[in-house]
């Protein structure tokens, strides 16, 4: 497995050795042993799957907030995507900053989000499925969001110019600067 970090502390990017032949490829997506080996400590509990039917569905920027934070592993099953992570830890050097990564079926990339961490994806191809592992179960009380285009964070979603396609919720919910403080950064 290929660990590299990002420009945010924390966030990870996973590429999986593949195995192929003719016949397509074998790769290890997760192994806790390995992981901890590596320093990555987290044990999920719950696995699911997303698909978009239209290129520019954009999902997110969302959230879990404590007692049910949640830490995730991020990959691409079919299609393409941005993935997309923004740290809402209050006091954070990086507060407010965000990272993209091009994840696909064929680059086999994964990204691990910690939780404090905001996350959303927008869609590169037709019918893009997004498979993730969570670090606690959801909690719909715990639940929250940030708008897509808050200026306050300015992620270059690559829409060149389109409107993504969007639910509802994520329509209206509020800016950054609009939900509470449900992170503390730490040093340590």
């Amino acid at each position: 497995m290929q660990i590299e970090e990002t420009a945010l502390p924390g966030v990870l990017i996973l590429t999986p050795r593949r195995f192929g032949d003719d016949r397509g490829f074998f790769a290890e997506t997760w192994n806790r042993q390995r992981m901890e080996e590596a320093g990555i400590t987290l044990d999920f509990v719950q696995d699911n799957h997303s698909v978009s039917a239209r290129a520019g569905t954009l999902r997110g920027l969302h959230y879990q907030s404590p007692p049910h934070a949640q830490a995730k592993l991020v990959r691409c099953g079919r299609g393409a995507l941005l993935d997309v992570a923004v740290d809402i830890r209050t006091g954070s050097p990086t507060y407010g900053q965000w990272t993209g990564v091009e994840l696909s079926a064929e680059n086999g990339r994964q990204l691990l989000i910690p939780a404090g961490f905001l996350h959303g994806f927008v869609t590169r191809a037709d019918d893009t499925e997004i498979v993730y592992k969570c670090s606690d179960y959801y909690a719909p009380d715990c639940d929250g969001a940030v708008v897509w285009d808050d200026p306050e964070i300015a992620i270059d979603w690559g829409l060149e110019g389109r409107d993504p396609i969007l639910s509802e919720k994520d329509a209206k919910a509020p800016t950054l600067s609009e939900i509470p403080a449900h992170f503390e950064w730490s040093a340590t």
